[in-house]
């Protein structure tokens, strides 16, 4: 299927691993241009010979997303080689293992930064930039941990919900000068990321890591954790035109491990 977005001019944050990394490969694969950025070099060259090796263009900046000159930075990035932005992938995030007993101040601080305050000032400087010359699409991926928070990783989860908020009133406001921004929300999905928290709670619970990774599995409907391309494939989706009237919503893509509805 054509998705309309060949020479589409788009940033992917967290981009050197993980569903960040898969995305800029499947963005350039539909022939956008892509400028990948990560917060070290580790794996970032590599990342974007991959992507330009699938078709399009990429190139990458190294950069931490959290400190307020980011958003500004990689806006002239982008315009410098590919232009005004036309797509914004927000996937860069963290999680580790923290029970409720020993969450810190700086536990909630740090999430808080990296999953709400990098995004607004994302959606401060991009979404008035898109709307100058048309409109742009926005997808921010976030967690389903936004709705079943646990005691493991509650600042995750706290600052997951608030992202969803966040993501609904730029949506809203900007969705009458074309700009499409909407959220995504995976379940256990195979990234370094997820691997990384299994150890974690592996290790407070005194198991293996494997067993970790098969009661996760045997919890989901198909008993199966997804592929960072199975959810790469609907965050493009997302990104192009095709999802026009797909506006401010929280798609779970979670395999089935949240059980609620809404």
């Amino acid at each position: 299927m054509e998705l309309g977005l060949s020479r589409a001019a788009c940033i992917v944050t967290g981009a050197s691993s993980g569903i960040g990394r898969t995305t800029a490969r499947a963005l350039c694969a539909e022939g956008a241009n892509v400028l990948l950025t990560a917060l070290e070099t580790d794996h970032l060259v590599e990342a974007v010979e991959e992507a330009a090796a699938a078709g399009g263009q990429a190139t990458g900046i190294t950069l931490d997303i959290t400190s307020e000159a980011a958003a500004a930075r990689l806006l002239g990035a982008c315009r410098e080689r590919f232009g005004a932005v036309d797509v914004l992938v927000n996937c860069a995030g963290s999680n580790w293992y923290r029970h409720l007993s020993e969450l810190s101040d700086d536990d909630l601080y740090r999430q808080w930064e990296l999953n709400v305050m990098a995004l607004a000032r994302l959606l401060r400087v991009v979404a008035p930039e898109m709307a100058s010359h048309g409109g742009g699409r926005v997808v921010a991926v976030g967690s389903v941990s936004a709705k079943q928070p646990s005691a493991a990783n509650l600042a995750y989860s706290v600052t997951k919900a608030a992202q969803v908020m966040l993501v609904r009133g730029f949506a809203e406001e900007y969705a009458p000068e074309g700009v499409i921004i909407n959220s995504v929300l995976p379940g256990p999905v195979d990234t370094p990321l997820w691997r990384a928290a299994n150890e974690q709670i592996a290790a407070a619970r005194g198991v293996s890591a494997e067993q970790i990774e098969a009661e996760v599995e045997q919890a989901l409907p198909r008993r199966q954790v997804a592929s960072t391309l199975e959810l790469a494939q609907v965050i493009v989706f997302l990104a192009s035109p095709l999802a026009a009237n797909v506006v401010g919503s929280a798609m779970t893509v979670d395999g089935g491990s949240a059980r609620q509805l809404f």
